[in-house]
């Protein structure tokens, strides 16, 4: 069976959704196959992979609160081994109609049990915060992978995470684990993403990835478009190093690493290309 991954953090502007896309792409271009499940009424991570939201009729909402079969609403994507389940703005009324259901917190769960024997990696991109539909991600995965961004206040909110990764773990999914942490929109040429990572790396230990991901003008651009930065730019730092994640991800040796203190020059230098103005 496909192993079941939520990417939360109920901060926004993290890089959850960027985290949830990109990796999807990279592990299903390395021949895995992916299904990115978009658990945000906000459908950023249904755009961003090139589905338009507004056009589509069926969405994550209707397998979790009209029990349809989660398989006919699986949509494909441009890379061959991803495919999503996008959301719109309807999943903002599945909280409130769920509240009553007796076991709502499994809906997605029991939804996926037909599904997750067919995927290599199912992703999901929860919305920020840890309301039902957050719950309902954490207690279908196996893991949890958190993004922290280097930045002031990092760390802040992670004891309210982790208690309700503890609450779930007690009282609905007791198999749940932390995937990894990932440290996102890095600028190495302050002395603040070193204290981060530092300060990452003493609370959480060998959960925080190896693979740090740098602040990048191109992983800004990709979603306007459609499109993962695999499609985008894969010649960017960005795509390099979400490549690198995914290596890191499946265990797998990284023949070229980039080294932190090498981004820096390297995203001067797209900036400053043609194709970067």
């Amino acid at each position: 069976m496909g192993k079941i991954i939520t990417v939360c953090n109920q901060k926004g502007g993290v890089g959850k959704t960027t985290t949830a896309v990109n990796l999807s792409a990279f592990l299903a271009l390395e021949g895995r196959n992916t299904l990115l499940i978009d658990m945000d009424p906000q459908g950023n991570a249904t755009s961003g992979v090139g589905v338009d939201k507004n056009s589509i009729s069926h969405t994550i909402y209707h397998a979790l609160v009209t029990k349809e079969d989660i398989e006919s609403i699986i949509v494909s994507t441009n890379i061959e081994k991803l495919s999503i389940i996008p959301a719109n703005l309807n999943l903002i009324g599945a909280e409130v109609e769920l509240v009553g259901a007796i076991g709502r917190e499994y809906n997605l769960k029991n939804a996926l049990s037909s599904a997750r024997d067919k995927y290599d990696f199912i992703l999901i991109d929860s919305p920020p915060s840890l309301g039902l539909l957050t719950v309902n991600a954490l207690t279908a995965s196996d893991s949890v992978l958190i993004p922290i961004q280097c930045e002031y206040y990092a760390l802040e909110g992670l004891s309210q995470l982790t208690k309700t990764l503890e609450l779930v773990r007690r009282n609905l999914n007791p198999n749940l684990t932390i995937e990894g942490v990932l440290l996102t929109m890095a600028d190495f040429r302050t002395n603040l993403t070193g204290e981060v990572i530092e300060e990452a790396r003493n609370y959480f230990r060998d959960k925080v990835y190896n693979t740090v991901i740098p602040r990048n003008i191109k992983l800004t651009e990709a979603p306007s478009f459609g499109k993962p930065i695999a499609l985008y730019d894969m010649s960017s730092i960005g795509a390099k190093k979400y490549r690198e994640l995914s290596l890191e991800m499946l265990g797998r040796e990284i023949t070229q690493p980039i080294d932190n203190d090498d981004v820096n020059n390297i995203i001067a230098a797209e900036n400053t290309s043609p194709d970067g103005e």
